[in-house]
């Protein structure tokens, strides 16, 4: 039987095709998107600014899972289109492993430095306690939350992208579910908020296990190697995806502890709000880039270049349609979705008003810097999809975070994330540019 990720891809195929890894990214940013509403109508605005001060160490976590599961799946995937599946099937095995073991480290450095690590992060003496209960849970949970992420990404290489949906949105459920439990009925607060996450965590990561222990299609567990040159080249092919995370971390650091000067606790739950939007919105290009990297992948190693032509031009044009429409309604529905956090006429609510009227800028440039990174993982060309995420996340979000705000005070917090996508969309269509001859896409 014809691989599906092989198949001969139009628009509305590629974009089904794609659909279960998009609606993955957003069910999964509405995990802590969940977690931060009934934090905020449940507790209060300080224990939703105490979730933004620790999610630098969430992702840490997130970002070594990702670099694992989106590099080693570039290489599996290609091994998988020029026939060589019984080291596929080894690599892969190798990788799940080589995440658990990762999870434990994370969970036994993160125990011994926590208070620290928590004061370090910027937490003001009001919102240590919060972060202190919102975070050993989490941590504590490394192990599992790599796994599904992990096991997410895989199920799109295994041409199983629905099933992974399915575990995806049972997830989500979970977490709502028990965020309703523990938060709302059993008054547990940030505790119950991160309990509810990692029991959505739980869903795809114990499925994911029964499924490939299972030796069903192509991909499933067998015995493992143990693969230097693999783990090394996968961690410097996922090293991107990687680097965008580990960003967003540092970044949020610094929006923190720029707010806080500015304007305090509600400084930093209006700024979680405006960040909590933005991962939700790009959680769409993220998806959808994550979905068709395998395609691109198996069509890269079988060389088939005719269809990477068609694909190439697919996604540009869902990518920019996209932008356009998410740009227009973050503009049109600011007010309903601000909000949800906070009601109106809160200084929270007000304050992360301003922020909408300079931020959703960035959301028109945004999933053309992703697909950009993500399409060079695709190709196994880990240099340049790290040099494109790294300038965006680290250089000119870092650059303007530091700059912008002495010029021009908050509003320079709102737009350092417009003018990083801006000075990014140029370095990644000079990339593509010069990849066309290389890769056959254009």
């Amino acid at each position: 039987m014809k691989n599906s990720i092989g198949r001969e891809f139009n628009f509305l195929s590629l974009i089904r095709f794609a659909l279960p890894s998009i609606i993955m990214m957003i069910v999964m940013a509405l995990y802590t998107i969940v977690d931060s509403m009934f934090v905020t109508h449940y507790v209060n605005t300080d224990a939703l600014s105490a979730i933004n001060i620790v999610f630098p160490v969430i992702n840490v976590i997130i970002a070594l899972a990702i670099m694992l599961a989106t590099g080693s799946s570039a290489i599996i995937g290609k091994k998988m289109g020029d026939g060589r599946k019984e080291s596929a099937r080894e690599n892969f095995t190798f990788i799940v492993i080589v995440g658990v073991v990762v999870g434990i480290i994370c969970v036994i450095i993160g125990m011994i430095f926590i208070k620290p690590i928590i004061y370090a992060l910027g937490a003001s003496d009001i919102l240590f306690d919060y972060c202190y209960e919102y975070l050993i849970i989490l941590l504590l949970f490394a192990p599992i939350s790599i796994l599904q992420l992990l096991f997410q990404v895989f199920m799109v290489t295994a041409g199983k992208p629905t099933l992974g949906l399915i575990l995806t949105i049972a997830a989500g459920l979970v977490n709502v579910l028990f965020d309703y439990i523990f938060i709302g009925l059993m008054d547990m607060g940030l505790a119950g908020a991160a309990l509810g996450t990692s029991c959505g965590y739980l869903v795809p990561a114990v499925f994911g296990i029964i499924f490939f222990l299972q030796k069903k299609g192509d991909l499933y567990f067998v015995r493992p190697k143990f693969d230097l040159k693999i783990l090394l080249e996968s961690c410097f092919n996922g090293s991107s995806e990687m680097v965008t995370n580990l960003a967003m971390g540092v970044t949020t650091f610094l929006f923190n502890i720029i707010m806080m000067k500015f304007l305090g606790e509600d400084g930093v739950a209006a700024i979680t709000i405006i960040l909590y939007v933005n991962f939700l919105m790009t959680a769409l290009y993220l998806g959808f880039s994550i979905g068709v990297a395998p395609v691109i992948s198996f069509n890269h190693g079988s060389g088939n270049h005719q269809q990477l032509k068609r694909i190439y031009k697919i996604c540009l044009v869902f990518i920019w349609t996209s932008s356009v429409v998410i740009f227009i309604i973050s503009m049109l529905l600011s007010s309903n979705i601000v909000s949800v956090f906070s009601p109106k006429g809160t200084p929270v609510y007000e304050l992360a008003m301003q922020g909408f009227k300079l931020y959703p800028v960035s959301f028109l440039f945004a999933g053309y810097n992703m697909f950009a990174s993500a399409m060079f993982t695709a190709f196994s060309n880990g240099k340049v999809s790290a040099i494109i995420s790294f300038m965006r996340t680290f250089v000119f979000l870092i650059l303007g975070l530091l700059i912008l705000p002495l010029l021009l005070d908050v509003n320079g917090v709102w737009l350092a994330v417009p003018v990083a996508e801006l000075f990014t969309l140029v370095v990644s269509t000079v990339y593509i540019i010069k990849g066309k001859k290389q890769y056959h896409y254009g």
